[in-house]
């Protein structure tokens, strides 16, 4: 059994220590961006409006006006206040770059010129800063200052437009999936810029990531079949011929199991699974593309078994023939898997404001430095004094100064 996953130490730690990351963005990607340096040792810096505070603070569900999600996502940051459009606090704002490697930012162009932190400004004065601007539309084009959120580009990327049932709407996700997938983009971008800069020799250059190309990357197959057959994939459901049988199926008390088979040797266990072991042995139904033309006859195959078995019934069967499926968890399933646990997918904070709170650790499981959680996010401004002066040196008339005239 796999070892549970390391719990906080004091000191430097990681594959990133040394590292320093401003975070000057809000919902959501840029932070997610700056989460995964923190996990793995960066020294990141959360910079926020004084008073306001990113509005993930108080984004979805909250317990005693805590943002549960902004507990998370602000793991292992230092949070400090700072108005950017202060001409005080953009000087203070530009010692901080001298001392950092990484630049995360979302707003609009029009502003970071406004406030002097555009790419052409930050890199005259930080060459080696790599500076990632996360944004609805990116750089060029005639939406560049449109303000954009993870919604538009769902909706924008095609995804809405091929998921849910063929009689019903577009679909849009319950949760801030295009900013995620722009934010696991991002973060290996960036790395990359810091590669080139750390091994190469190179400068600090622009990461300019936007909320759309890259969930449009993960559903290309619509618009490689669009401009090769001329046809625009619509909506099927849960179903997806080209790995038939696919599809969630119900259980006979209520339950969901999901299914996939993309490969031959999982259809034909399929078949024998649920007492249709001839057909592993007709061409039409195990050929890739002969199966796609009865895609509909297999998928009432296997609803049709499932819907006589309980969940419990129905996975023993396919677990003991090795197929592809399992069962589709809600939140308090997916907390109580025995394989997950074992994994030490799911941990246990401390935390001042919250008590104990169980947040996933970080995803990627490194053998020799792997990530680890050493505190959930904290109050607004909770390391002004820390990071302006000890690590920037500001004297403490400066910083009574720089609070007196709301910069900080």
């Amino acid at each position: 059994m796999p070892e549970p996953r390391p719990q906080a130490q004091p000191g430097g730690y990681g594959p990133l220590h040394g590292i320093r990351v401003v975070d000057a963005a809000t919902l959501a990607a840029g932070p997610v961006v700056a989460t995964a340096f923190a996990e793995f040792g960066a020294d990141v810096i959360k910079v926020e409006q004084p008073l306001a505070g990113d509005p993930m603070r108080t984004w979805g569900e909250r317990k005693d006006d805590v943002g549960l999600v902004w507990k998370s996502v602000s793991r292992n940051k230092r949070c400090v206040t700072l108005d950017l459009r202060q001409a005080e606090g953009q000087e203070v704002f530009h010692r901080l770059l001298d001392v950092s490697d990484v630049l995360v930012i979302n707003n609009r162009p029009s502003a970071l010129a406004r406030w002097g932190i555009d790419y052409e400004s930050v890199h005259r004065a930080h060459p080696r800063l790599v500076m990632l601007h996360v944004s609805g539309f990116g750089k060029g084009g005639p939406k560049s200052d449109r303000p954009g959120f993870g919604t538009l580009a769902e909706a924008m990327s095609g995804f809405a437009h091929l998921t849910g049932q063929p009689d019903g709407p577009p679909t849009l996700p319950p949760f801030m999936l295009a900013d995620g997938v722009a934010a696991m983009a991002a973060t290996w971008a960036v790395m990359m810029a810091l590669y080139h800069r750390d091994v190469h020799g190179g400068e600090g250059q622009l990461v300019d990531v936007n909320l759309i190309e890259p969930l449009a990357r993960l559903i290309e197959s619509a618009t490689l079949t669009y401009d090769q057959l001329g046809v625009a994939p619509g909506r099927v459901g849960n179903r997806f011929d080209a790995s038939a049988p696919r599809n969630a199926y119900q259980t006979a008390d209520g339950k969901w199991i999901a299914m996939s088979s993309a490969s031959p040797n999982i259809v034909a266990r399929v078949y024998r699974a649920i007492g249709r072991a001839e057909l592993a042995e007709d061409p039409d139904y195990m050929d890739p593309v002969l199966r796609q033309a009865r895609a509909l006859e297999i998928d009432g195959l296997v609803a049709g078994w499932v819907k006589e078995r309980t969940l419990a019934e129905a996975m023993g069967v396919f677990d003991a023939a090795e197929v592809a499926a399992a069962p589709i968890y809600d939140a308090g399933q997916l907390l109580g898997d025995e394989h997950l646990q074992a994994r030490g997918t799911y941990v246990e904070v401390d935390d001042p404001d919250l008590g104990r709170m169980t947040v996933q650790a970080p995803v990627a499981v490194l053998s020799e430095t792997p990530g680890r959680i050493e505190h959930l996010g904290r109050s607004l401004g909770a390391d002004n004094e820390a990071v302006f002066g000890e690590l920037l040196g500001l004297d403490p008339d400066r910083l009574a100064a720089l609070r007196a005239a709301a910069v900080t």
